[in-house]
């Protein structure tokens, strides 16, 4: 790629969004500074789920101006955490660069040069060893890079590879740098997010992308250390002057630590950990207008869950007549399109609507990101949310055959997740194209039976793969097995595998469901 064209940037935020999804845990594990509150990568990954929905609202044909600045407008008012924050002005800083640029290797460097000195500007008190230190890290790399030799001019490519690379060496050296990680046996949490950042730049530029991009896991038990002086964590965003926040940005250093403030053109993010939450909010109403305040406990102890009469259960569904079954079955259901997420304010609607105590049903593992920014949003607001495991719609069903809204909200979570941990999924598709499986060369044409994600079983028509598959899915032992038939399959698939069973395992007691699934003529389950 020559240039960061609209539509990349468009990719690049929604690769980084779902790989920091991914990764969201084990950045969590990592939080030790400023305050071991585990949350810097869920934190991260909502920061960037706002920018990347930010841009994917945008029309097909705007241009790399006003994509860029949506991009840092989505980051700025979704910011989370300390570390969101300052990801956000970096963002801006590259905004400000590639609006008035032609998104060349150039802009690139300047970019990230100015991304920052944005962010250590937006940072009261600068602390080397921290998301800051490797973003300076991968800004000097490329700039040097980006300045060879006229005779050989670095591409894109190469930049985004050398701050990539340079990132994740700083990355290393954060424990050196800051006690408390050398002490924890953990590298920066923050930085950590920013290497899976550029990372994902790097990946999009020169099209070679990873199944995963590797988090460096503690090498020591955390131990927890003295809690913090500052006993809440303020945000909020704010209308007003670039005087009235110097003012503010003043009154607040002395209120507290680890303060953050971002923004400009008359919209800010405000960050602070203060003792008491209500002189930071009130001098925010005397610089401008405060809105979207957060006022969160730093050292809340572990929610406690009540009886509720407003129990209820979300799930994700991808075509109407799978929708159709979870809703017979009481749940409240968001659809999407096949191969797609739902957009996190819809799952969030639906967990409003569901209740109180509400258990989250993915059914897909590319859906479990953003229920899980969805579920960590509506905490926040008093719901009580559990995303379960459910990677298939069969474990799904699953799931919520075993609810029950009287039992404690806890005890209901294990026994739904129980059951769809119990239940073996797999479906069957045909190839478009040759490709070499674990099961075997497959052409276009022939069908694929899979069982929890690989491939079992080739063969020339659905029925013959159907029965192959589900023999092979019981043959561990099984007591119950769930069809869920989609749009193409033939009439005689779900009856080829009953014929089958009623003759070899009688035993064996079966569910047919009509799903209507575009893509998979058919869904197993296995219980």
């Amino acid at each position: 790629m020559e240039v960061l064209d609209p539509l990349a940037v468009r990719r690049w935020a929604r690769l980084t969004a779902d790989t920091l999804g991914r990764a969201r845990a084990e950045i969590d594990a990592l939080n030790v500074f400023p305050v071991a509150d585990g949350d810097t990568g869920t934190n991260l990954h909502l920061t960037m789920l706002s920018a990347a929905e930010a841009v994917e609202s945008l029309p097909d044909d705007v241009d790399a101006a006003v994509v860029w600045q949506t991009l840092a407008y989505g980051a700025l008012v979704g910011a989370r955490g300390n570390s969101g924050v300052i990801v956000s002005q970096a963002l801006r800083g590259l905004a400000e660069v590639f609006k008035a640029g032609d998104g060349s290797a150039a802009d690139l460097a300047g970019g990230l040069v100015r991304a920052a000195a944005l962010a250590r500007a937006a940072v009261a008190r600068p602390v080397e060893g921290t998301v800051l230190s490797v973003l300076s890290a991968a800004a000097q790399a490329a700039r040097e890079t980006g300045d060879a030799p006229a005779q050989a001019p670095a591409g894109l490519g190469m930049v985004a590879r050398a701050a990539a690379e340079q990132a994740r060496a700083a990355l290393g050296r954060t424990p050196e740098q800051l006690d408390v990680l050398a002490r924890s046996g953990v590298v920066d949490a923050g930085g950590a997010g920013l290497v899976i950042i550029l990372e994902s730049l790097a990946a999009v530029i020169t099209d070679s992308y990873s199944q995963r991009h590797d988090v460096p896991a503690p090498t020591a038990r955390i131990t927890p250390t003295s809690g913090p002086e500052a006993g809440y964590e303020v945000m909020y965003l704010l209308d007003a002057e670039d005087d009235a926040v110097a003012r503010l940005r003043g009154e607040l250093d002395g209120m507290g630590d680890s303060l953050v403030v971002v923004g400009g053109e008359g919209l800010w993010n405000v960050h602070v950990h203060v003792d008491d939450a209500g002189p930071a909010i009130e001098a925010a109403m005397r610089a401008g207008r405060p809105h979207r305040i957060r006022v969160t406990y730093l050292a809340a102890p572990e929610r406690t869950h009540r009886a509720s009469d407003r129990r209820g259960v979300v799930a994700v569904a991808a075509g109407d007549g799978i929708a159709a079954l979870f809703e017979e079955c009481g749940a409240v259901v968001v659809r999407r399109e096949p191969g797609a997420s739902p957009p996190l304010p819809a799952l969030l609607a639906a967990i409003r609507e569901a209740g109180s105590e509400v258990a989250v049903l993915p059914n897909d593992e590319g859906v479990r990101a953003v229920a899980v920014a969805a579920a960590e949003i509506a905490r926040e607001h008093g719901t009580a949310v559990s995303v379960l495991p459910t990677k298939a719609t069969v474990q799904g069903l699953s799931a919520l055959a075993v609810h029950d809204p009287l039992r404690r909200f806890d005890d209901d979570v294990v026994a739904m997740t129980d059951a769809a941990g119990h239940t073996r999924h797999g479906h069957l598709t045909v190839a478009d194209r040759v490709a070499f499986t674990s099961a075997g060369l497959c052409r276009p044409g022939e069908v694929l039976g899979l069982i929890d994600g690989d491939v079992a079983v080739i063969g020339p028509g659905l029925p013959e793969v159907a029965v192959q598959l589900v023999e092979m899915m019981v043959a561990g032992g099984g007591e119950l097995v769930t069809l869920v038939t989609g749009d193409q399959a033939p009439v005689r698939l779900a009856e080829a595998v009953e014929d089958h069973l009623r003759a070899t395992r009688p035993e064996v007691e079966l569910v047919v469901y009509t799903g209507a699934q575009a893509g998979y003529p058919l869904l197993i389950g296995v219980e």
